[in-house]
């Protein structure tokens, strides 16, 4: 009798061996689409946000394989934030995934190095009631099942802020001081920051999309500098993931730059901006057009679930405050050098070329920066440009004389600085 039951028990094990097999060798010869991978892919077809009535909202989330995740809220605005490690996202389209008019959007993308994120954004305030992940023990598949219900806004704000976890802090920070080397001969050291990236793509204007365009103009930017010599390049990305905007500043520090120069390519649905536009900081905007396109900028940051929260005491202000009188200065005259040296090479030029903005990527109190909008995606003349290798060619060589120009007269002030 004890032999029977082994025997069937021996039967049952080795069919489901057989089943699952099956269901590997399936996954193994589909269309490459389906490809076994350590990636979990996301299924669009079964993957929704709908309505959930009195319940709430629904996130319903189908993988091909079970992935590890966290989840948070945000306030300013309200949403929910989930990180995977990691998933592939390819063909799901944001706006099939929202059926319901209680989440006014989603995002996602690449985070960080091997994590993934999505950002869904509420239209009031509401918290995670249920939570789950299940997965199927034949095909691996894998569904997170979600439900959202409404809380009052203080309830809300109290339960939002991201967990604490050391893998995604920024890096340590640097003493503040007055950016200048003591190797005056030594090359100039230029952060170079792509805008955007990842889940936050930037302005869009068909199928073209700011973060491509301008990490593709960075490594082109990058490859003129060090072929020219006297330069050393770090870029804040290089390839498409997100950076919050205050760990561009941070990358910056811990990379010891000479300059910080941040390259950008918006779009304004107000009035028809068009040409290049440099940038320095200032408290206010010096226009409409640059309070627009700072309130982009940082709102861009929001949505994509980074805070940018800081509690500067009075003494820390003024020591910032001091070390920005002497940065600031050499920021305005790399605008101008970089201006004119874009100027010659044919630009062409926005009208007002020379702004400031309260942009947060501007405000290293010890690095000069600046922030180059090379070209506005609303306007068909600036999309063209920036499409065309020929001209991407020219407007690099620009900023590097621009660069080179000021880099002269940089160490010609600097006696003058030390005084």
């Amino acid at each position: 009798m004890a032999a029977q039951v082994m025997e069937k028990r021996a039967v049952r094990v080795f069919h489901r061996v057989l089943t699952i097999l099956a269901a590997l060798l399936a996954l193994a010869t589909a269309t490459p689409a389906q490809e076994f991978s350590g990636l979990a892919r996301i299924d669009p077809e079964a993957s929704r946000i709908t309505d959930a009535g009195r319940r709430g909202v629904f996130i319903d989330l189908q993988f091909s394989q079970g992935v590890p995740y966290r989840l948070f809220t945000l306030d300013g605005p309200p949403r929910l934030v989930l990180d995977f490690q990691e998933v592939d996202w390819s063909g799901l389209d944001a706006d099939r995934l929202v059926q319901t008019d209680r989440v006014l959007r989603a995002q996602f993308g690449a985070y960080v190095p091997g994590w993934s994120r999505m950002v869904v954004e509420l239209a009031g305030p509401m918290a995670v009631k249920e939570a789950e992940l299940g997965v199927d023990e034949v095909t691996a598949a894998a569904h997170l099942a979600l439900r959202l219900a409404p809380v009052p806004q203080a309830e809300f704000t109290a339960a939002a802020g991201p967990p604490y976890d050391p893998r995604w802090d920024l890096p340590e920070p640097a003493e503040v001081g007055p950016g200048l080397r003591d190797d005056p001969d030594g090359p100039l050291l230029v952060m170079l920051d792509p805008g955007h990236g990842g889940i936050d793509p930037g302005a869009e204007e068909g199928n073209l999309r700011e973060k491509d365009l301008m990490l593709t103009l960075a490594r082109e930017l990058r490859e003129v500098l060090l072929r020219s010599g006297g330069f050393e390049v770090a870029m804040t990305r290089d390839d498409d993931r997100f950076v919050s905007l205050e760990r561009r500043v941070s990358l910056a520090h811990q990379a010891g730059a000479d300059v910080f120069v941040s390259l950008h390519a918006d779009a304004l649905s107000e009035g028809l901006a068009h040409g290049a536009t440099v940038y320095v900081l200032a408290k206010d905007a010096s226009d409409t057009a640059s309070a627009l396109l700072a309130e982009r900028h940082d709102r861009a940051n929001l949505l994509a679930g980074a805070d940018l929260t800081t509690a500067d005491d009075r003494v820390t202000d003024i020591m910032l405050d001091l070390a920005r009188q002497e940065t600031h200065p050499r920021s305005e005259a790399l605008a101008k050098a970089l201006i004119s040296g874009m100027t010659n090479v044919g630009g062409p030029m926005n009208r007002r070329p020379n702004r400031s903005a309260a942009f947060s990527v501007l405000k290293a109190a010890d690095t000069p920066s600046v922030l180059i909008e090379v070209g506005f995606l609303s306007s068909p003349r600036d999309l063209k440009n920036l499409e065309d290798p020929a001209w991407r060619a020219r407007i690099v060589k620009g900023i590097r004389n621009g660069l080179q120009n000021w880099r002269k007269s940089d160490l010609a002030r600097r006696p003058l600085v030390r005084q």
